[in-house]
């Protein structure tokens, strides 16, 4: 008896340990899982995409009870966006074999934590901090994070949200890649953006519509001449970015509101040519689409300098470009102004 407690007591700490190692294996290593719950928020659902492509398309989760699961296939790092019912967005960084937890209030969405790996963490208790500064103190404070955390992917994150995108300040954005590059030489992202960004960083907005020509997805000649109208868009997207969908839905009913005032020709970074010219053709979009399946190394990108999507580029009918990487509803506001 007594040589059975001693066995027994010598196994205990190889038992425990088992224990604990088969309770952090919750997550295949091979797949991601996003949980979580959200107060006042009893049924529905919400969206997740990846701009990377990880995600086909965009993924529906739903909402029952408050609470909702969504899980993946991952073999690499990404990072995903969710969009809420009030379309905000939200970053989460996902890692094979990785669970993260998103706890919050469906009415005070910006106060939602997001648990469970030290990118997520970090990124809400940044977003904590942001909640509590003015917005002209919020680029001050993004940079000083992405300068503190050269090598995470919150940074890659942040540079694209806040540089490239709501409020583009090119000069800066290239300062801080290049940074993010030195210590993260194999990120895509970050090889994408250097490509261009160097002859971006001095701006283009006031400057000429650069010449160009292709071929949509009908074999249709496209060029600079059909951006002739009193309003013209150069619309850069996918159908996996929820943004740029968003924004091809507001220039189809500004084109239908407006005709031969407003000029329109998109770029689509889709993989399947095939595909878009079906969607082109189901939708009866009305403009001439690009889309030759290269992806970021379709050469038109090069050419209006993209580097990131969704990109527009808004010009006059001398072909001077009056602003460019709007959001889609600035976009609208925009056109709206410049045909009133």
């Amino acid at each position: 008896m007594i040589h059975s407690i001693k066995v027994a007591v010598r196994f205990l700490p190889f038992y425990f340990f088992t224990l604990l190692l088969l309770a952090s294996c919750g997550v295949d290593s091979d797949k991601f899982r996003l949980e979580g719950r959200l107060r006042n928020m009893n049924m529905g659902e919400f969206w997740v995409y990846s701009n990377d492509g990880t995600i086909d398309g965009i993924d529906t989760i739903s909402v029952r009870e408050g609470r909702f699961a969504y899980e993946m296939e991952l073999r690499s790092p990404s990072t995903l966006v969710v969009i809420f019912p009030n379309y905000s967005e939200q970053p989460v960084f996902a890692k094979p074999g990785s669970k993260v937890e998103i706890k919050g209030d469906a009415s005070h969405l910006r106060e939602m934590t997001i648990e469970g790996t030290d990118d997520n963490e970090e990124m809400t208790q940044l977003r904590m901090d942001i909640n509590r500064v003015m917005p002209p103190e919020i680029p001050k404070k993004v940079e000083a994070f992405i300068r503190e955390h050269q090598q995470s992917p919150v940074s890659v994150y942040l540079l694209q949200r806040y540089f490239l995108h709501e409020q583009p300040d090119y000069k800066k954005a290239y300062e801080l890649m290049k940074l993010l590059k030195a210590q993260q030489p194999d990120n895509g992202e970050l090889i994408k953006w250097g490509k261009t960004l160097s002859d971006l960083k001095s701006g283009q907005v006031n400057s000429k519509l650069p010449r160009f020509t292709g071929k949509d997805v009908k074999g249709r000649s496209v060029s600079q001449d059909d951006l002739k109208h009193q309003a013209n868009v150069v619309s850069v997207w996918a159908s996996w970015n929820y943004q740029s969908t968003d924004m091809q839905r507001r220039l189809q009913r500004l084109k239908k509101e407006y005709g031969d005032k407003l000029g329109v020709v998109s770029i689509c970074l889709d993989a399947r040519p095939s595909d878009i010219r079906q969607r082109v053709e189901r939708d009866s979009l009305p403009w001439k689409t690009v889309c030759d399946g290269r992806m970021w190394q379709t050469p038109l990108l090069a050419t209006f300098g993209v580097a990131d999507v969704p990109m527009c580029l808004v010009a006059k009918a001398n072909g001077t470009i009056v602003a460019r990487n709007l959001t889609p509803q600035k976009l609208e506001d925009k056109i709206k102004e410049m045909l009133k």
